[in-house]
């Protein structure tokens, strides 16, 4: 792939310190394998390099074209490698290049700074560009294309699940009769529409929010690759492999939250049952912890404020299963 030039803009990533931290980087582990599933623009990834060994080795994965751009340009490190894809597909991926086992998986979710501020990506109501919306630019239909021909029923049940917008039957009728008028082709035109179609939002929350959130995440498939790539970052941990998440909505963290409590709570039998305890259903991973960032960070950066960080480590002795 060609390198071309990259915008800059600014990005300050979430729970920065306290992600590396709990990937547990120290003693033996450093010089282990590790997976950054969101590279963005290098953040963990670069400081997880920090804390490598020198046998260690980072593989990092986006859809983003502009990222992988970033990486080829700033990452100089033979250590560090970069797969233009979802990490939904870390498995098969990693697996093309010799590696079975990781000892640790980061998966920060969502959109980046710089993709919310370019406004030709078309992720923001804020400013008028193109309404794209995808994260990977070299693939797939854009929002404008999907707007234009999916039934009203289909938007309206995407802006009602994905977005949890209460006024999904409005926007989507308002929606279908915009595009009988001509293309909905922009944010702005998008935006104005919703915008008619709600009478009423949340102070300080823009009438467009929930719906811009619902079309990106069904346009990008964030939800169907997120359960993927659970399954996927547990069949490549090692014994007392580390899985950290930081989700940005609650969709994304309802997800995170019941698979690593279905790897972490186990449904025991009936004790008065006549069963060994060698045979009992064992736990297969260990719940951590559950962070948000601090007040300092949030003051700093608000887009921090809704974002949840989740960890679990793979239990040892445990008979590896097919997750699928």
């Amino acid at each position: 792939m060609s390198v071309q030039a990259v915008p800059e803009f600014q990005h300050r990533t979430v729970l920065l310190d306290e992600a590396v931290e709990a990937l547990n980087l120290i003693g033996e582990r450093a010089d282990g394998i590790f997976v950054d599933g969101t590279f963005g623009r290098g953040g963990h990834s670069g400081r997880i390099l920090s804390h490598l060994g020198e046998r260690g080795r980072l593989i990092a994965f986006d859809k983003d074209p502009q990222a992988i751009a970033t990486a080829q340009t700033k990452m100089n490190d033979t250590r560090f490698g970069i797969v233009h894809d979802s990490f939904a597909t870390m498995f098969e991926a990693l697996a093309q290049r010799g590696i079975a086992q990781v000892d640790g998986v980061l998966l920060d979710l969502g959109i980046s700074s710089p993709q919310v501020d370019d406004a030709a990506r078309g992720f923001s109501f804020r400013q008028d560009g193109p309404l794209d919306m995808r994260m990977d630019t070299t693939r797939g239909i854009s929002a404008a294309e999907w707007l234009a021909t999916e039934t009203e029923q289909t938007i309206e049940k995407v802006i009602r699940e994905y977005g949890e917008e209460r006024f999904a039957f409005q926007i989507a009728k308002a929606i279908v009769a915009g595009r009988a008028v001509g293309p909905i082709s922009t944010t702005r035109q998008l935006a104005e529409i919703v915008a008619r179609a709600v009478k009423t939002r949340e102070k300080g929350k823009d009438p467009a929010t929930r719906t811009f959130q619902a079309i990106r995440i069904y346009i990008n498939k964030e939800l169907e690759e997120l359960e993927i790539g659970l399954k996927e970052a547990y069949r490549l941990l090692a014994p007392h492999g580390r899985l950290v998440v930081i989700s940005f909505h609650s969709l994304e963290d309802r997800i995170v939250k019941r698979f690593m409590a279905s790897k972490a709570n186990v449904e025991q039998p009936d004790r008065r049952l006549p069963i060994r305890a060698v045979d009992l259903p064992q736990p297969e991973m260990k719940l951590l912890s559950k962070m948000k960032p601090s007040a300092a960070e949030t003051a700093a950066n608000p887009r921090a404020r809704s974002a949840v960080m989740r960890v679990a480590e793979r239990l040892p002795d445990v008979t590896v299963k097919d997750a699928s």
